[in-house]
């Protein structure tokens, strides 16, 4: 698919594809002269050769000649079955209202009126039935998606595609078009510079109000890690994506699972708590792995829109309340940045995808506690402390396939040179206006 390209933030520049001229075949524009000696004897009839598009009208020559090739029309690049021409235009059979219901209902881009030089030219390749034929160039997307992905799994090894199967990656009928690729502290939350204190400089604040405020939210986020999702066992048992161990799990209810009495800590070195103290990477110890991230998933898609049972009335409360103070800090940076990704939550052809250097367990306490619950799926947060944002990148690019455009939105210089090496558009968020010209670009359908 057409990809697009971001000369300037909020401006994308649309294809050749899309423009629209009389004769319906911008995109291919040929302009080739005609050489001296297939001109004819008479100079009205040469200049009139050299001077037209080879689609249009010869007095001189035989149109029945070229009629009796059946012609076949296609591009590569789209499916006819989702994307259906928008040249069949033979003012014949078909009205301009039943042409711009029939591109409304189909899936591909929205078109809700035609410019009215292209209803009055009709196009002699007209014919569904040629773009949709078996001889036509344009394969199915469908099924050159499916054989790519049957190659590909024959070619894995035994635990990566165990691993890849339980990633719920998306269907390839799901359409998805545009995938945005989030970084979380200093783009979507402001607490590192708080704690710092570079962004009470930044801005005139209170130096020490500030950190007071970076302090305490910090304490809960680590204190939620440690009650709930097991950071104390897994702190230095990191994973990049919360399904990275789920070919271990062997599936057992956990549900009257003991886990402070599993022996996890006792079978570990005290150095380092991921090394077994009898094998590295025994399969009882990393079954019991397996379990905390399986019961970590579970409990971020109970509460991750609803903390308040998570954390209980009072502390939650509190937390309502430090959230309300931090946005006053900070000008309402959080709720910005949740009304962009509310944007593109409504979207059903869009994806929130979060890639963070902070570790996983406490990324996640991040998400539930600042209310990022709704807008990001767990199976869509990475974590790039161990591998780095580019490795992060090219995983989600792995799975999602070529298909869609990615938008990588963030603050820092390791995520922008990420997109760079892959050539994904890159919006920078270093202060406000930044956040409202990315919430004007995509209410205006600029992203």
């Amino acid at each position: 698919m057409a990809s697009y390209s971001f000369s300037s933030p909020g401006y994308v520049n649309i294809p050749p594809y899309y423009n629209t001229t009389p004769n319906g075949y911008s995109a291919l524009n040929f302009q080739y002269p005609i050489p001296e000696a297939y001109s004819t004897p008479g100079a009205s009839s040469a200049t009139s050769l050299a001077s037209s598009s080879p689609y249009g009208a010869q007095p001189n020559l035989d149109a029945s000649y070229y009629h009796q090739f059946q012609p076949s029309l296609g591009y590569p690049c789209y499916s006819a079955a989702t994307y259906p021409s928008p040249y069949n235009l033979n003012s014949s059979t078909t009205s301009p209202n039943q042409l711009t219901t029939s591109l409304k209902s189909s899936q591909g881009y929205p078109i809700e009126s035609l410019p009215p030089t292209i209803l009055d030219h009709p196009n002699q390749y007209s014919n569904p039935s040629v773009l949709s034929s078996p001889n036509s160039p344009s394969p199915s997307i469908k099924t050159e998606t499916s054989a790519r992905s049957s190659k590909s799994k024959n070619n894995r090894g035994r635990n990566k595609t165990q691993q890849q199967q339980q990633q719920s990656s998306p269907d390839p009928d799901n359409h998805v078009e545009r995938i945005f690729v989030w970084d979380l502290d200093e783009t979507i939350i402001i607490l590192h510079s708080l704690l710092t204190g570079t962004y009470a400089q930044r801005y005139q604040k209170d130096a020490q109000a500030a950190m007071a405020l970076g302090l305490r939210i910090e304490e809960i986020i680590f204190t939620l890690a440690d009650a709930h999702l097991f950071f104390n066992d897994l702190e230095e048992c990191d994973q990049v994506h919360i399904d990275d161990v789920s070919s271990d799990d062997n599936g057992q209810d956990l549900a009257n699972y003991n886990f402070s009495a599993d022996g996890f800590h006792s079978s570990t070195n005290t150095n380092n708590p991921c090394i077994s103290s009898t094998v590295r990477g025994g399969v009882d110890w990393m079954r019991k792995l397996a379990f905390r991230y399986r019961r970590i998933k579970e409990i971020y898609n109970t509460y991750r829109t609803n903390a308040q049972n998570l954390l209980g009335q009072q502390k939650y409360e509190e937390l309502l309340q430090l959230r309300v103070d931090i946005e006053t800090l900070t000008g309402s940076w959080l709720t910005l940045a949740i009304k962009a990704l509310n944007i593109i939550k409504q979207r059903k052809n869009c994806i929130n995808v979060l890639v963070t250097t902070c570790q996983l367990v406490p990324a996640l306490s991040k998400v539930i506690l600042y209310g990022l619950g709704g807008v990001f799926d767990i199976e869509n947060i990475y974590s790039a402390t161990k591998i780095g944002k580019e490795s992060c990148f090219e995983r989600i690019h792995t799975r999602f396939g070529r298909k869609p455009t990615y938008v990588v939105v963030g603050d820092g210089r390791d995520e922008e040179l990420a997109a760079k090496q892959l050539t994904w558009p890159f919006w920078r968020v270093s202060e406000h206006q930044n956040l409202t010209a990315l919430i004007h670009a995509l209410e205006w359908q600029f992203l």
